[in-house]
């Protein structure tokens, strides 16, 4: 028997693909929505798109799990990010998290229970070539809290993960593992290995159980204890 619906964004590939499976093996109904195949296709820096695609999820019953994993890097220095960049990452990373959020809305508060997990990043500290990336992810930060100061009362809770490096195939491709770059990466991390997509699932399963309902607004850093002291660096 389905424990119930999760959302998952972005959930096609990478740390989406290793959330979704992970509520799968849980018990979940998983509905993913991507560009890519894997679920409902939709260009979610699309408001109309997005909207059509939540339509679409909605029309099989309420969803009271959702998963806010979709985003945008836009990477390089600040003089070189475009208003464009500005756009496309407030679009993916803050925009669509709150259109999901408003469409699933109304059955969480008609089952008197939610659990929302938005994917935020280590980057929301500070990381140079990050300026529009960092930002938006410490925006989402900020919206959680907002949230589980406002839907708590409801039985919602909300609650980030922030991942540090993480062994995704865009993360092998930028980073070779004989590159110099790639070693300095590990020797920073304590716990002398960068992360795989499984640690995060792990995170967000936590978040998602009926069983945490006494921890909301809260932001976990999955990242080798990479961010123990960190002041923005």
């Amino acid at each position: 028997m389905s424990r119930g619906r999760v959302l998952v964004t972005g959930g096609a590939s990478g740390i989406g693909l290793a959330i979704a499976d992970r509520c799968r093996t849980e018990g979940f109904d998983v509905v993913v929505i991507d560009r890519e195949p894997g679920g409902i296709r939709a260009d979610l820096t699309d408001p109309a798109e997005t909207a059509d695609a939540l339509n679409h999820v909605l029309c099989s019953g309420p969803v009271t799990r959702l998963v806010n994993n979709v985003g945008a890097v836009c990477p390089g220095p600040v003089e070189d990010q475009s208003l464009a960049d500005l756009d496309t990452a407030v679009s993916l990373n803050l925009r669509c998290s709150l259109q999901c959020l408003q469409a699933l809305l109304p059955g969480m508060k008609a089952a008197a229970f939610g659990r929302i997990v938005n994917i935020s990043s280590r980057a929301a500290l500070g990381k140079e070539l990050r300026s529009v990336y960092a930002a938006t992810k410490a925006g989402l930060i900020g919206m959680t809290k907002v949230w589980s100061l406002e839907l708590g009362r409801f039985g919602i809770t909300a609650n980030v993960v922030a991942p540090g490096p993480i062994r995704t195939e865009l993360f092998d491709r930028v980073n070779p593992a004989d590159s110099p770059r790639t070693k300095a990466i590990i020797d920073a991390i304590p716990v002398r290995r960068v992360g795989v997509p499984d640690d995060i699932a792990h995170a967000v399963a936590y978040f998602l159980d009926s069983r945490s309902g006494f921890v909301t607004g809260q932001t976990l850093f999955v990242c080798g204890g990479l961010t123990i002291g960190c002041t923005g660096t």
